[in-house]
């Protein structure tokens, strides 16, 4: 499902060498930092998480070199590959992207965050197999607050319900809620997708604040997370302005 007013970005400049992730990635955060202020934020509240998804492996190691820490894969084939193939950086992995089931094991074995948990029995999968390697990573509770079909996540009234499940599961650390907003360069059509998010949120942890761990917000991409900022986002995931425009639609990634 395409949205008509979906926003198209030709001005993603693909980064290979290492100086020009060093010069994307400071454009990005010069825009994280600009946004911050903007909402009366410290900056450093908000962290920017690299999305490397169907980025080739020679140009991550660049991306490592630059500073990219920590990357964001949405498939977990894919992300169970890079790991492998670059375990001797120094980089974490976080799975942002939809697990099925049977997926767990892989997710347990490399993974320090996942931040698309949308169900009891991914929860309970996941935990088992963490539970099993004596491991344990930190977690978003995914929600659909654009009410889309084409998006993976809870809808918002069945969130306090799992989030009440999940400390039977101690292998799984909540750290807060994550969302896909609207495709869209309508602002005014984009932006309620994530005052709904912080709005959920600012709920819970009022009510229940244990639920909800640090209380953190999962929210933007490189078209939209300078807005999703000024709503209060802490985190933002962010694939093309670092590494380029993908030729490849982000359909790709979502249910048929």
């Amino acid at each position: 499902m395409t949205d008509p007013a979906a926003p198209s970005h030709p001005e993603f400049r693909t980064a290979v060498e290492v100086a020009d992730f060093r010069r994307n990635i400071d454009a990005v955060q010069a825009k994280i930092d600009a946004a911050a202020r903007k909402a009366g934020r410290d900056p450093a509240d908000v962290r920017l998480l690299p999305v490397s998804k169907t980025v080739p492996e020679e140009r991550i190691v660049n991306a490592i070199a630059a500073g990219c820490h920590q990357l964001g894969e949405n498939k977990v084939q894919e992300a169970k590959r890079k790991h492998g193939n670059l375990a001797d950086l120094d980089v974490s992995w976080s799975v942002i992207g939809h697990l099925q089931t049977n997926k767990a094991k892989d997710v347990a074995a490399f993974a320090d965050e996942f931040q698309a948990l949308d169900s009891l029995r991914v929860a309970e999968a996941l935990d088992r197999r963490l539970q099993a390697a004596g491991r344990s990573i930190d977690v978003y509770v995914q929600v659909n607050t654009s009410d889309e079909d084409s998006k993976y996540g809870l809808d918002p009234s069945g969130v306090r319900d799992l989030l009440t499940q999940l400390p039977n599961y101690s292998a799984l650390r909540v750290r807060g809620l994550m969302t896909l907003a609207l495709f869209s360069d309508d602002v005014d059509r984009v932006r309620p997708c994530f005052q709904l998010l912080r709005s959920l949120r600012d709920q819970i942890r009022e009510e229940t604040p244990d639920l909800i761990g640090d209380g953190g917000l999962s929210m933007g991409m490189s078209g939209d997370y300078e807005l999703a900022i000024e709503e209060g986002s802490t985190c933002v995931r962010v694939g093309q302005a670092i590494f380029g425009a993908r030729a490849t639609p982000d359909s790709m990634y979502w249910p048929g």
